[in-house]
């Protein structure tokens, strides 16, 4: 066969075992951890699902080795614990049934233990354990580790290390970046010590040698052992990409791969996470040069998700292997999808965040784009239905697409209905956003999935009562979405306003100085795009914070973006009437202020449409609203509803 992307899908073989392509799964923490730190089986099948999908490998995360110094909620690997090394090894097992190598992440959190409890009082409750004594940003006071307790610690990842082996892993991580305990270690910011810990290059690196000897000791020879480090920590007082080559030159005779990321996870999240404000593969650089300068194979991540970009990275040297987290959230069959030249179906991750908000949030996964995530028990397969019937989905954004879909894919006869001449409903306007266009092609990518599958698409048909009972369909559902609120302010129907919906329409109207009305979610991210374009740029918002409605993920990256571009911020403003110079407000001392522009965007949130709902929701034997017409929400709200709406005929 011959390989769109040759370089992607070559075999590497890596301490003598071999991985049948160059694309892996990075850790990502589970979905149901048991209070005693075993892998429940929720994050069984989470990890199993990436290895039906075709990574070459898939990583668990975070298996903490010293619990006694690190009381973090995560996997425990201990023989003392009820069914600890027997969740592991029914874990091994689903992955490598699959072909895929499983490997486990070996982790300390050391002063940021319980970083993933829901209930943070718990964590500052905690004893925090580092390299030196400090008190955190946050008050909390953390003492330095004694040369036992290291010993210890050093011991413990060498056990558990066994224990994974025995278990079934094929492959050890060994997690020495974004902030954690290692890297703590190797970091000048973090590490003041002055005994053989502290100090010189070599010392800071000695932590991270006395690991990797006692994990090369338990797991033997030819076991691959993959050292995971920030190639640099990208803040003032941390070690650079200088250093970081020479911690690489330090500890590769001790390894098999090297894992090049970056940043530190306190003081750097956006960029050990690229967000959606930062180009696809930013941080590959630092592996490029690090790969210059060792002699073992190195891989490379960070908000990778084009096929076209991986390739490249491999074929000119940058990197060996491309892991990848988040996108295979979003579409978790993409490696097999590349191995079958099928990347056309991809389905690429937004970089949201929803996915490490609900983690944060909740303890749980979820996928802007794929509702199986977290929920894989549930069954990734879409089954036919035992009885076909005729299905009419009313509207072609996101959720309704995703419900035609679905419901095409159990076998019924599936007709959708948009009332406009292009499907993508809300998503339409996304492509007025630069930074947003995997959302916009989102649409692009659920529409091709609907149309192959068989959906009879209807443009420019409107549906009324009298349209269904023509049709007579056994199920309707309604996926008609929302329409922008527009209050009746003086001067808002002004030739000067546009609405947020329409800017992809009317760029070209826009001036030089704009006024952005609303600072939620879709009001911020606006006025980030036109001040990136170099205009002047005011935002105004009623209440007293901006975006409450993004997820806690993305809003610190988006209020940064907001900083950084220059927006002038108007909170407390409540719009009064606009003027063709401007937009005259109310301030928080009751004061009437004009602040001045000589464009208006409008993006005061938006309605649910009640009133379409109403008038269909008895035309049919089953009927379901979903997506904004049942309430105003989220993508992922309309995609999880879409899908289940489908299966439920």
């Amino acid at each position: 066969m011959k390989y769109k992307y040759p370089h992607l899908c070559s075999p590497i073989t890596i301490a003598g075992k071999t991985f049948s392509n160059r694309m892996f799964s990075a850790p990502m923490g589970g979905t149901d951890i048991t209070n005693d730190g075993c892998i429940g089986p929720k994050s069984t099948a989470f990890y199993e699902l990436r290895a039906k999908g075709g990574a070459g490998a898939v990583t668990v995360s975070e298996c903490m080795v010293h619990p006694k110094t690190d009381g973090s909620h995560a996997y425990h690997l201990d023989t003392t614990i009820l069914n600890s090394l027997a969740s592991a090894t029914y874990t091994a097992d689903a992955i490598s049934r699959h072909g895929a190598v499983a490997s486990l992440e070996l982790s300390h959190s050391g002063m940021y233990a319980g970083t993933y409890m829901t209930d943070k009082s718990r964590q500052h409750e905690m004893c925090q354990w580092g390299p030196s004594d400090t008190v955190r940003p946050d008050g909390v006071q953390v003492r330095a580790l004694s040369k036992e307790q290291i010993d210890e610690i050093v011991t413990a990842y060498g056990t558990v290390a066994g224990l994974a082996k025995r278990a079934g892993f094929e492959m050890i991580m060994i997690h020495g970046g974004h902030g954690w305990l290692i890297n703590q270690f190797l970091s000048p910011y973090f590490n003041h010590r002055t005994d053989e810990y502290g100090g010189s290059l070599e010392n800071r690196c000695r932590l991270a040698s006395e690991v990797l000897d006692a994990v090369r000791k338990a797991v033997g020879p030819a076991f691959p052992i993959e050292f995971r480090f920030s190639g640099s920590e990208l803040f003032e007082g941390g070690y650079d990409l200088e250093e970081g080559v020479r911690i690489a030159q330090q500890l590769e005779s001790k390894i098999d791969l090297l894992h090049v990321s970056a940043g530190t996870y306190q003081r750097g999240f956006g960029d050990t996470h690229p967000s959606m404000f930062k180009d696809h593969g930013c941080n590959v650089y630092l592996a490029a040069e690090i790969k210059k300068h060792v002699s073992v194979p190195v891989a490379t991540i960070g908000g990778l998700n084009d096929p076209a970009q991986m390739e490249e990275i491999i074929a000119s040297g940058k990197a060996d292997v491309v892991y990848m987290a988040r996108a295979l959230l979003a579409d978790p069959y993409l490696p097999r999808k590349v191995m079958e030249n099928r990347d056309d179906e991809i389905v690429h991750c937004l970089r949201c965040f929803t996915c490490m908000a609900e983690r944060a949030m909740t303890a749980t996964r979820r996928c802007t784009v794929n509702p199986l995530i977290g929920r894989e028990l549930e069954g990734d397969e879409v089954y036919p239905a035992p009885v076909k019937k005729k299905v009419l989905v009313v509207g072609g954004g996101p959720g309704g697409l995703y419900s035609a879909w679905t419901a095409r894919r159990r076998g019924h006869q599936v007709i959708l209905c948009e009332k406009e001449d292009q499907i993508g409903g809300i998503l339409k306007s996304e492509i007025a956003l630069p930074f947003k266009k995997e959302m916009y092609e989102l649409s692009r990518t659920y529409e091709k999935f609907a149309r192959e599958s068989g959906v009879e698409i209807r443009l420019n048909t409107e549906v009324t009562r009298e349209y269904v009972e023509k049709e007579a369909p056994d199920a309707l559902i309604l996926a008609v979405g929302s329409k922008p609120f527009v209050p009746p302010i003086s001067g808002i129907d002004g030739d000067q306003v546009i609405v947020v919906n329409d800017l992809y329409k009317k760029q070209d109207q826009v001036t030089d100085e704009v006024v952005v009305m609303g600072g939620g979610l879709a009001g911020c991210e606006c006025a980030i795009h036109l001040a990136q374009e170099g205009k002047k740029v005011h935002l105004v918002e009623m209440r007293d914070e901006l975006a409450p409605d993004a997820n806690i993920r993305h809003r610190p990256l988006l209020l940064k973006e907001i900083e950084k571009d220059g927006i002038q911020v108007h909170t407390g403003h409540c719009v009064e009437k606009i003027e063709k110079d401007g937009v005259w407000c109310k301030n928080a001392q009751g004061e009437s202020v004009l602040i001045a522009g000589t464009t208006v965007i409008c993006a005061l949130g938006q309605r649910a449409r009640a009133d379409i709902v109403e008038a269909l929701r008895d035309s049919a034997p089953f009927v379901r609203v979903i997506g904004d017409a049942r309430k105003v929400s989220t993508i992922t709200n309309a995609v999880y509803q879409g899908y289940h709406a489908g299966l439920d005929i």
